[in-house]
């Protein structure tokens, strides 16, 4: 590997770019009209404007990618997450221009990348799937016959949804007949086309995750991330390891998780995803993540593993560098998504200058953000400001870091979301670890936040 491009922006480009820095490797940004002095383009050895400021027009623009790697003579890209991440057709055109994509095959993209048939092909792994349909279903006389026999309330899931996109729950079957149209047309808008499936919707179900990495002989896990707190289906907060798990549903969850990755002969950093009921011990895969995840910090700070060195190593074409009986889980690690948003607006995005960043610090605390103080927060991308990972030898020390590190963030210029999590930190469920996947938006409902929106630290 010669030279890397990074196909992304914000965080998770700097991220890469640090890890092929220390592999010696030297890295090309690429960037819209609307990044040009972004952090990440400053970061890189090279930039290359790629169009607009239209994530459709650069970032997402396979054609002006594939140019900017030709351009700088680059020999591997990295997707990063989002963006073109999950395309097998743009893996299959690096593959075609001899390009390497750091990334799993793109026939393990498309496998997964289709619910339906990623949820077929875990059954036949033999890991446990949600009771449903056994792939899309035609119309609304199968539908309701899904739905009759496995109970409401159900799912219709988007067959190539994702990140809790195209879903819809439904509690009865003249609610699932006037939906489903619907549903079918939302699919086709959002992604391509209209298949939808049908699913047992799990209620107060756990969603949690396996990290999975593979060279393509070999497989193996690095534990689990509870990510539960959700709002919109959106993570807020993840940790690592989950505090709901029983030690017999753990070995048997990340068991699982090796099994699928092995069936699909997985290449790189993958995310194996499952609802756990923890009162009766029951898991079920939800959905295979083929790239690396927002939230991977935290599996590197209770496991010690460079997640995305090994990446670039892999996709080099070199083994694994570690055996299972290597990976070792120490302690505990939380993820804070700091968003540039205002709770009192319904979490409005609040682009703008960033008049003051001052971002926590200490042992065990690190941040990773795509933005510094001067800079401003673009209203063309997602909101993230900053991801604040902490880590401690135990839950409660960790939780208490956490919110030290909450205090400590001062950014003026616009709103946070600093203040709601602060908040979140100290709901007695979440400091037992007793949350679920739809806790914190009942807790929202009932009022309980106070709907804090200061611009300056809390």
């Amino acid at each position: 590997m010669r030279k890397l491009l990074v196909a992304n922006r914000g965080e998770i480009a700097i991220r890469i770019m640090r890890a092929a820095r220390e592999l010696g490797i030297p890295t090309v940004a690429v960037c819209s009209e609307a990044d040009v002095e972004a952090l990440h383009a400053r970061v890189a050895d090279e930039r290359v404007v790629i169009g607009p400021a239209s994530a459709a027009r650069s970032y997402l623009n396979i054609d002006a990618v594939l140019a900017a790697a030709a351009e700088v003579g680059a020999d591997a890209v990295h997707p990063g997450y989002g963006f073109l991440s999950e395309r097998a057709d743009f893996a299959e055109r690096l593959d075609q221009a001899g390009i390497t994509f750091v990334g799993p095959s793109a026939e393990a993209i498309r496998l997964m990348g289709d619910k339906a048939l990623a949820r077929s092909t875990a059954a036949q792994a033999g890991v446990p799937t949600v009771p449903g349909s056994d792939g899309p279903v035609a119309g609304a006389p199968e539908a309701l016959d899904v739905a009759a026999t496995i109970g409401y309330p159900v799912a219709v899931k988007a067959a190539a949804g994702g990140g809790g996109r195209g879903i819809r729950i439904i509690s009865s079957p003249e609610e699932l007949q006037a939906a489903l149209p619907r549903a079918q047309a939302e699919a086709a808008a959002a992604f391509g086309h209209g298949e939808v499936y049908l699913e047992r919707f799990v209620e107060h179900a756990h969603h949690v995750e396996v990290q999975v990495f593979g060279d393509g002989h070999r497989f193996l896990h690095l534990g689990e991330r509870e990510c539960s707190l959700q709002r919109r289906r959106q993570k807020v907060l993840e940790e690592a390891p989950a505090p709901s798990l029983s030690e017999p549903a753990r070995e048997a969850m990340t068991a699982a998780a090796v099994r699928l990755a092995a069936t699909v002969s997985y290449c790189g950093a993958g995310t194996v995803e499952f609802l756990y009921d923890p009162d009766h011990g029951d898991f079920f895969f939800i959905e295979m993540n083929t790239r690396i995840q927002v939230e991977h910090p935290i599996t590197e700070m209770v496991t010690g593993r460079d997640l995305v060195r090994e990446q670039l190593t892999v996709a080099a074409g070199d083994p694994l560098s570690f055996a299972q009986e290597d990976v070792q889980v120490r302690g505990h690690s939380l993820e804070l998504r700091l968003n540039a948003e205002n709770p009192a607006m319904d979490f409005l995005p609040s682009p703008g200058p960033l008049e003051v960043m001052r971002m926590p610090g200490g042992p065990f605390v690190r941040v990773d953000s795509g933005y510094e103080q001067g800079a401003a927060v673009s209203p063309y991308y997602d909101s993230l400001l900053a991801k604040v990972i902490v880590w401690d030898e135990t839950r409660p020390r960790a939780l208490a870091r956490a919110r030290r590190a909450l205090d400590e963030v001062d950014v003026q210029g616009v709103f946070t979301t600093a203040p709601f999590l602060r908040q979140v930190l100290d709901v007695p469920e979440v400091v037992q670890g007793r949350y679920h996947s739809t806790f914190l938006e009942e807790w929202m409902a009932d009022g309980a936040t106070s709907g804090a929106n200061t611009r300056e630290a809390v």
